[in-house]
């Protein structure tokens, strides 16, 4: 992995944890949601009409078959994600599974499906960020709060929606080559065609409450949330995804950071191995 492309992903990571954060604190729900997926339309579609312009970007049937995809699998990651955290799931246990699976699983598959061929130094940093991951998540399958063991299946099952869209989103901009601007506003857009209605129709006035409500939260969330996502999709142009997905993986100490930071999550001495083992992990990456 080039620094250049370990420097976006670090970037991206941040500003991940960052609105996850924002996302847990604030009581999330679905209007909250869908209210900022709408805002992020309106707030980067004029970035968006200058980077289609500037590429040259033509359209194409299957390039807006890819964003449909990708927006329904985006969907359930964000329902699944906020699920999650309202199930009572803390920041700290909740974030490192999601991410922790979603890697995990990409890597495979890229392995057996994409013909990518990490090194071993590579392969060994993934493995210990995962191994880190598990770590600073301590061992939710021992927890006995039904609430707690309905968090940790949510958490799972998000991971396994970004193996899905991470792989999905890679075929686009490497192979099909849409500019990460244009794919990740048209995921977007589709995503919204999907979430609007169903968050009005499960929460009726849920939209209009959140805004009212928690402005800032879903101003932040509607910048953040793409800005971290568009990162990932630049570094993924020119960089295998087997090496991107784990990288993405130290999100989970800015997570964990700022669960025990501000959300007086505590267990600071297991944090600061996994810490640890995660710049070790890193490190591999970057030599591979």
């Amino acid at each position: 992995m080039t620094w250049l492309a370990l420097a976006l992903v670090v970037t991206s990571a941040l500003v991940h944890a960052s609105w996850n954060f924002l996302l847990k604190r604030s009581g999330g729900g679905t209007g909250l949601i869908a209210a900022a997926s709408l805002l992020s339309l309106a707030l980067y579609a004029p970035v968006v009409a200058f980077s289609a312009w500037q590429s040259g970007w033509t359209p194409q049937p299957i390039h807006f078959g890819l964003m449909f995809g990708s927006g329904l699998v985006h969907t359930a990651y964000f329902l699944l994600l906020d699920r999650a955290y309202r199930s009572g799931g803390d920041l700290s246990i909740v974030y490192p599974l999601a991410r922790a699976t979603g890697p995990l699983l990409t890597i495979a598959f890229a392995i057996a499906f994409l013909g990518e061929r990490p090194g071993p130094w590579a392969l060994g940093g993934a493995a210990l960020i995962g191994v880190s991951a598990i770590l600073l998540a301590g061992n939710p399958f021992a927890w006995r709060s039904h609430h707690a063991k309905e968090a940790v299946g949510f958490a799972l099952l998000t991971g396994l929606m970004i193996a899905a869209y991470t792989l999905l989103d890679k075929r686009a901009v490497a192979a099909f080559l849409i500019p990460p601007l244009v794919f990740d506003w048209g995921t977007n857009a589709f995503r919204c065609s999907v979430l609007v209605p169903f968050a009005r129709h499960r929460a009726p006035g849920g939209m209009e409450e959140a805004w009212r409500t928690r402005k800032r939260t879903v101003i932040a969330i509607a910048l953040l949330s793409p800005l971290s996502y568009i990162l990932v999709l630049t570094a993924m142009v020119f960089t295998p995804v087997s090496l991107v997905a784990p990288a993405r993986e130290l999100s989970i100490l800015f997570a964990a950071l700022m669960g025990a930071h501000f959300l007086k999550e505590g267990d600071a001495t297991r944090r600061s191995i996994a810490a640890v083992g995660m710049v070790l992990g890193i490190a591999g990456l970057a030599a591979g």
